[in-house]
């Protein structure tokens, strides 16, 4: 992923889309992002083409159709995200960030679970 990585909110719907297909065409991507937004064709037909000229997805041009495919890994992305927000919105501060997800945000017992698993993990590496 490269330094200048910064989609918009829209291009980060579309790579939602693809990184849970893998590789999708504009009407697979449009027909999802239509349930949740009203947006015509041509816009997500014309963001895609803007996401591929940026480097945020490659494009599969062997057939008339073009498939679409994301260029990194969500890991990767939510990784620079959450860097990014710790360092910006939490003053570095990690705990803040817990605290902020956990305090205001519902968290199931799946998800408890796992978060205390990690922080043993965690315990036992120090």
């Amino acid at each position: 992923m490269s330094k200048t990585f910064k989609p918009t909110e829209s291009e980060l719907d579309i790579l939602s889309i693809l990184w849970e297909k893998q590789r999708a065409t504009v009407r697979d991507v449009h027909e999802i992002i239509q349930l949740t937004k009203e947006v015509g064709y041509t816009t997500t037909l014309k963001l895609m083409q803007i996401m591929h000229e940026k480097g945020l997805v490659s494009r599969d041009e062997s057939s008339k159709t073009h498939i679409y495919i994301p260029c990194f890994e969500k890991e990767k992305a939510q990784e620079q995200y959450v860097g990014k927000m710790i360092k910006t919105l939490f003053s570095g501060s990690t705990s803040q960030l817990v605290m902020q997800a956990l305090g205001h945000h519902h968290a199931n017992q799946e998800d408890l679970l796992a978060i205390k698993q990690l922080i043993a993990t965690l315990e036992k590496r120090k």
